[in-house]
């Protein structure tokens, strides 16, 4: 079943941890090779009947503090390991799975003021988990923006790598979630839990980081899982993610799958009105809302959520994240991650066109990074030009037809928790 085998791979997956974390190294016991992989060794408990299976990774002697430090650097060294071995990618440029059908471009360019501040990751076999892909895209801002992205990029991966094995060892199914539904709720939730963790834990760190100063700096942090046919989605700021799915009619549609949190949006303006906060445009920026302090002029956000910022935590800006989920269908055809940069003078629907339109993907991303510095120019006159960053990955081969392209009559239903 679905269950039994997502199973099988999160074993792998501990196993794995366990292996790069040094669990059985002679150095570390003076116990033979087979009892200390006798009890490091992911149990795998049979469970036929509910279709998954509970397993247990904690080694015997090792406190919680330890067992997470050492997560923590096996998913570092994992990471280490992707890039050495080219299955991660920060930079413009290609990845194409030889184990799936996923296939990702990637484009960054600078834009007018000053050093880039977006940064973009693409990790093909997420965790040495064969069908699992990763991609995040952070768009950073003030006078350390570039500098917090880039750890935020570095820091979310392996944080997310260890909250997720953490959570699956001290999970268990119980008997009554026997459906394929059931299951991959379950699973979703763990992966939720996994990310509002370690976006949680990356916050933290940037505020106690002594050589980052992420007081009035800070960064947008969009991410998503692919893993197998589940796509997990999470969001902090105002980059945003697009599904380019096919309807029965044969047209491709645009699917927001994100929010672009501002402080006007009723909920959030709420939240930091509550904190003290307050939400306001200045006269030169009629509808350009931002987050004030409560007796001062800064730091004028214009994001409600975001990963550092930490002059205005206290005062209702939040870095948790937005966490939803989707099972792609054979009617889904490819997911664009982007910065404001591209949406700011680009529209769903001309996003989706124009990825779709161009024929070699490699330069799908590239296509539209340039498609938005022209559109810069003639739609923000006068404003200099913002950084423009993109991903995009696509779930199958290439199509052998064109499909139709028509503006999307209906949002994305997403699941929430």
């Amino acid at each position: 079943s679905v269950g039994f085998h997502q199973a099988i791979r999160e074993s792998r997956f501990r196993r794995l941890v366990a292996v790069y974390s040094g669990r059985f190294s002679d150095s570390n016991s003076s116990k033979n090779k087979e009892e200390e992989e006798e009890e490091a060794e992911m149990v795998l408990l049979p469970s036929l009947f509910d279709g998954l299976a509970r397993s247990v990774s904690m080694k015997k002697g090792k406190n919680q503090n330890n067992e997470t430090d050492g997560g923590r650097e096996a998913a570092e060294s994992m990471a280490k390991d992707a890039k050495k071995n080219e299955m991660m990618l920060c930079s413009s440029g290609t990845v194409n799975s030889n184990k799936s059908n996923d296939f990702a471009s990637i484009c960054s360019k600078r834009g007018q003021k000053g050093t880039n501040q977006d940064s973009a990751i693409v990790w093909e076999k997420f965790g040495c988990q064969e069908d699992m892909i990763f991609c995040g895209i952070f768009d950073g801002h003030g006078p350390w923006g570039h500098i917090v992205a880039k750890r935020v990029k570095k820091s979310v991966p392996a944080s997310l790598l260890c909250n997720w094995q953490k959570a699956l060892s001290l999970t268990s199914l119980p008997h009554q979630l026997d459906t394929e539904f059931n299951s991959t709720f379950h699973h979703f939730d763990i992966w939720k839990q996994s990310y509002l963790k370690a976006y949680a834990d990356v916050d933290l760190e940037l505020k106690h980081h002594p050589g980052i100063d992420a007081f009035r700096s800070g960064t947008t942090a969009l991410t998503i899982i692919k893993q197998g046919e589940h796509l997990v989605i999470a969001n902090v700021g105002d980059s945003r993610a697009v599904l380019a799915t096919t309807s029965d009619d044969g047209k491709l549609v645009p699917l927001q799958l994100t929010v672009d949190f501002k402080p006007n949006i009723p909920e959030e303006a709420e939240r930091i009105l509550q904190c003290n906060g307050r939400v306001f445009c200045l006269r030169d920026e009629p509808g350009v809302y931002r987050v004030w302090t409560p007796n001062g002029d800064t730091p004028g956000l214009a994001l409600s959520r975001a990963i550092g910022d930490h002059c205005v935590k206290e005062f209702g800006l939040i870095s948790v994240p937005d966490v939803t989920q989707r099972n792609i269908t054979n009617n889904d055809q490819f997911v664009i991650l982007a910065t404001d940069g591209v949406w700011d003078v680009i529209s769903n629907e001309e996003a989706v066109e124009i990825v779709s339109s161009t024929e070699d993907r490699e330069k799908s991303a590239k296509k539209l990074v340039q498609c938005a510095m022209r559109a810069w120019k003639y739609k923000k006159r006068g404003i200099a030009m913002d950084d423009i960053s993109a991903i995009c990955l696509f779930f199958h081969p290439k199509l052998s037809q064109q499909v139709n392209f028509v503006k999307a009559s209906a949002p994305a239903k997403m699941a929430k928790l």
